[in-house]
C-alpha cells in the first residue's frame, strides 16, 4: 500500500474542488496520509479527511506535542534535542514524512520555505511531488530538478533569495546545472 505525503504552506487554509479532487482519489485508492500537525495546510487537510471519516491517517508530531489532530488518528512521534521550536526543530518530522511516503502532495503558496523544503526532501529521495502552486492555481508534477526549478521560476524575486539563505537552493540547484535568477 501508498504512503502519500500531504502538507502545504500555514498560508492556505481552506481546499477548493481541484484540490479535495486529488485528495478524493487518494481516498478512493486506500492510500496512507501522512501528514503533519501545523496550522494551514495540514489542519485544512485533516479537517478534510476527518468530514470524510478517512481512517488511514499517520499524523507526525514533535516530541509528544501534536498542535492538530482533529481525526484522533495514529501519532508518530518525532524526538528532537534541540530546546528551540524552530524551523530546524519541526524540519525533523517533515524529513522522515518524506522518507516513509512513496509521493508526496504539497499546496504551496510559493512563499513558504517549509514546503518547498518537503519538495526537496521527496526529489532528494527521488520521489515525485505533486505541487498545488495556489498562486495560479495549477497542480505541477515535481519528478526531477528541471521541473523544480520551472516551479522556482514562477516565484517573486524575494522569495527566492529567502529560500536562497534558509534551504541553499542555490548551492543545491547548481550541483544540478541549474541557475536560479538571484541577482
Amino acid at each position: 500500500m501508498k504512503n502519500i505525503f500531504l502538507g502545504g504552506s500555514r498560508n492556505i487554509t481552506t481546499l477548493n474542488d481541484k484540490i479535495k479532487d486529488r485528495i478524493d482519489n487518494i481516498i478512493k485508492n486506500g492510500f496512507t496520509v501522512l501528514i503533519g500537525d501545523a496550522n494551514g495546510a495540514d489542519k485544512a487537510i485533516q479537517e478534510y479527511l476527518y468530514d470524510k471519516k478517512y481512517q488511514k491517517v499517520v499524523v507526525f508530531c514533535m516530541d509528544d506535542m501534536c498542535r492538530n489532530n482533529i481525526g484522533k488518528w495514529k501519532i508518530n512521534t518525532v524526538h528532537c534535542d534541540k530546546k528551540v521550536r524552530d524551523f530546524s526543530y519541526y524540519s525533523q518530522k517533515d524529513k522522515i514524512m518524506s522518507e516513509e511516503a512513496d509521493y508526496g502532495l504539497m499546496l504551496w503558496d510559493g512563499k513558504s520555505k517549509g514546503t518547498l523544503n518537503n519538495i526537496l526532501n521527496l526529489l532528494e529521495r527521488n520521489k515525485v511531488a505533486l505541487v498545488y502552486f495556489s498562486p495560479e492555481k495549477i497542480f505541477l508534477t515535481i519528478k526531477n530538478y528541471d521541473n523544480l526549478d520551472l516551479l522556482i521560476q514562477k516565484c517573486d524575486h524575494e522569495s527566492i533569495q529567502k529560500f536562497d539563505r534558509f534551504l541553499n537552493l542555490h548551492q543545491k540547484m547548481n550541483n544540478r546545472q541549474l541557475h536560479l535568477k538571484l541577482a
